[in-house]
């Protein structure tokens, strides 16, 4: 059975996408809110992160952390958030009989939360015990690193989490008028899939959300184009592995060679048959992990290579991943190779489409970001039409020297040396 959806729009402008699945024993409810970490400037970076925690803290309804926890965990559910450069997301998971309870915790938290000063004060430093976790992982530093080399100083280079000091400065004003400014139902998602109708979860939206106050939020600037002229991040650790990344700027949600990157990708880093599985693990034992992923934004994007490997094979690692690249760019791939990367792709995103959650995340996230919903046939129509010309284009487009950004954690290697193998 194909799966559908309806969206409707209330009165005050908040959009509500429902995705029946009538054979489910569940039911998923997101509210998606188009803010993040590139609608900051350098004071207020890790703003929105910040107010995602403090979401949670408490409500006129439901007055501490523990109790908006038990509303959804003691009917059975888990509830969570995140944020990203572009969005907050606020989702639980319930039985499918406890969906008015599930939509009224997360309207509760979205119209009525107090943001207690106190609150505010105690959460500030579990928010950098979670910026100070992520430098203690050389991997997701590296990661990090590598936003930085890539777009440098711009709110798309910035952490999403902001840093220790940064957090250290924000107010309880600041996440008011955060809140005021772009938790607004015209920036606002409400998407619920599962066991229900579309006339039950609208109806429950209307008697839930309805009054939602709040004008259309401001725009958010572009990103910058280019490289930075510092493209190359090294942090010296004395550790056991270097941790590196290589990245290039690539290609926003709504580019029309976006299907052809994600077949590019599938053949470059995504499993253990992809090109660099194959070259620099099972070749040449260089590493133990290593791939590569494409991230997408309104206006941008960028595909991105990690690897772990020791510090003595930096230099190897980097001159085979390049290597790998420059292939891409002068010859085609094969049509046995690249009917294996359609159907990998093609059956890796209908796979992750299996549950009310993935549904409800993806039906969310398009109609916020683009404002409507691609078929799923569609996607897969699209991908399966990619040919070996469309990928070896993407990869002239993307493959540059211009276009490298590298970051490194660990031993191994210095910033010059690096700039002179990502050139070379």
């Amino acid at each position: 059975m194909a799966v559908s959806w309806e969206i409707e729009t209330l009165e005050s402008g908040l959009r509500v996408v429902t995705t029946p699945v009538p054979t489910a024993q569940s039911v998923s409810v997101n509210v998606f809110v188009g803010v993040g970490s590139r609608a900051e400037d350098s004071r207020t970076n890790g703003l929105s992160h910040y107010l995602e925690h403090m979401m949670f803290k408490g409500t006129e309804q439901r007055a501490t952390a523990i109790d908006i926890a038990e509303a959804i965990e003691g009917a059975g559910g888990v509830l969570n958030a995140y944020t990203s450069q572009e969005m907050t997301c606020y989702w639980n998971q319930v039985p499918f009989d406890k969906l008015t309870l599930a939509m009224d915790v997360l309207a509760d938290m979205m119209q009525r939360s107090r943001i207690d000063a106190e609150e505010v004060d105690r959460e500030r430093t579990v928010v950098q015990q979670e910026i100070r976790r992520a430098y203690d992982q050389p991997g997701a530093w590296a990661g990090h690193l590598l936003t930085q080399a890539t777009f440098g100083d711009q709110p798309l280079g910035w952490p999403v989490a902001g840093t220790v000091d940064t957090v250290q400065e924000l107010t309880r004003d600041d996440l008011i008028n955060h809140i005021s400014t772009w938790y607004v139902p015209k920036n606002m998602i409400l998407s619920i899939a599962g066991n229900t109708t579309h006339r039950e979860a609208v109806a429950a939206a209307r008697e839930l959300f309805g009054d939602l106050p709040g004008q259309a939020p401001p725009p958010v600037a572009v990103a910058q184009e280019g490289i930075p002229s510092r493209n190359v991040v090294v942090e010296a650790r004395d550790i056991a592995q270097s941790n590196l990344g290589i990245a290039m700027r690539a290609l926003s949600r709504t580019d029309p060679e976006r299907y052809a990157a994600m077949i590019l990708n599938a053949v470059l880093g995504r499993g253990m048959s992809s090109r660099l599985f194959k070259e620099v693990r099972e070749r040449r034992g260089l590493a133990y992990s290593i791939g590569s992923g494409l991230t997408r934004y309104n206006d941008t994007g960028v595909l991105s290579i990690s690897a772990g490997v020791s510090p003595e094979q930096v230099a190897e690692a980097t001159t085979v991943i390049k290597a790998e690249l420059t292939k891409l760019v002068d010859e085609p791939v094969g049509e046995v190779e690249l009917t294996k990367a359609r159907d990998y792709t093609t059956g890796n995103f209908r796979l992750g489409l299996e549950t009310p959650m993935a549904l409800a995340q993806r039906t969310g996230e398009l109609l916020l970001m683009l404002g409507e919903i691609e078929p799923i046939d569609s996607v897969v129509e699209k991908l399966q039409a990619v040919t070996a010309e469309d990928v070896q284009q993407v990869a002239q487009r993307l493959f540059r020297a211009d276009n490298f950004a590298m970051s490194l954690v660990g031993p191994g290697a210095d910033e010059g040396e690096l700039a002179e193998l990502l050139a070379a």
